[in-house]
């Protein structure tokens, strides 16, 4: 999610079943309203210090993810209590009372945790939380990515995937090297919604020549 560091200007961000464990980059995103990050691999509460900065975050999902723990009550009285503007945690509203209690239950987070040797990029076979109930969250993610693909798709005059074509970007998937392209694919709509017109026309106009350029390099390897 290093991307994050670039997209000051970006508002929603949907990252759910990722792997991801470090929120750092996303202390940039200082025009964040809504930040979906369920069936994770984040570890500690204290990565919500990153998170305090972040005048404008209103809609939080951190379930499903190491840091909850066993206690519900007391992680989510944690996060109410280092983030009290949120509106919604965990698609549950807050409430006015919930945010007074936060306050005495909850734990004040005052510094960001100590780093471990954990690449977001490629976990390991360990972290097998995006593994578990993988029909429903595969068939979520998958509806999701490819209705977000399409749509930028659409707008830079390009067909739309087909979903047996789009099969691919399923979270199961374990080489390293096929996640850093989703990674790079994520990355790349992402800033696409920070472009105007003249943007888009750029961008459709470079694509049009990288798909003629591979077209005519399958045409001499035939």
């Amino acid at each position: 999610i290093s991307i994050c560091r670039d997209l000051p200007n970006i508002e929603v961000i949907t990252f759910s079943v990722n792997g991801i464990s470090d929120l750092e980059p996303l202390r940039q995103c200082q025009n964040l309203t809504e930040l979906y990050l369920r069936k994770n691999n984040i570890t500690s509460l204290n990565e919500l210090f990153y998170l305090k900065t972040l005048p404008r975050l209103r809609v939080l999902w951190l379930s499903e993810n190491p840091c909850c723990g066993s206690d519900p009550h007391r992680y989510r009285m944690t996060v109410l209590r280092n983030l009290p503007s949120l509106q919604k945690l965990d698609n549950q509203a807050v409430t006015e009372e919930e945010l007074s209690q936060a306050l005495v239950d909850g734990e004040e987070i005052t510094a960001p945790p100590s780093r471990r040797g954990v690449d977001n990029a490629c976990p390991g076979s360990s972290e097998s939380s995006a593994a578990e109930s993988a029909a429903e969250t595969e068939s979520e993610l998958l509806s999701f990515t490819l209705e977000e693909t399409n749509k930028i798709r659409e707008e830079l005059g390009m067909k739309p995937v087909p979903r047996d074509k789009f099969s691919s970007f399923s979270p199961r998937e374990t080489d390293c090297s096929q996640k850093e392209r989703n990674n790079v694919l994520n990355a790349i709509l992402l800033l696409t919604k920070e472009l105007d017109v003249e943007g888009l026309e750029i961008v459709q106009q470079t694509v049009g020549r990288r798909l003629q350029a591979f077209q005519k390099k399958e045409l001499q390897e035939e």
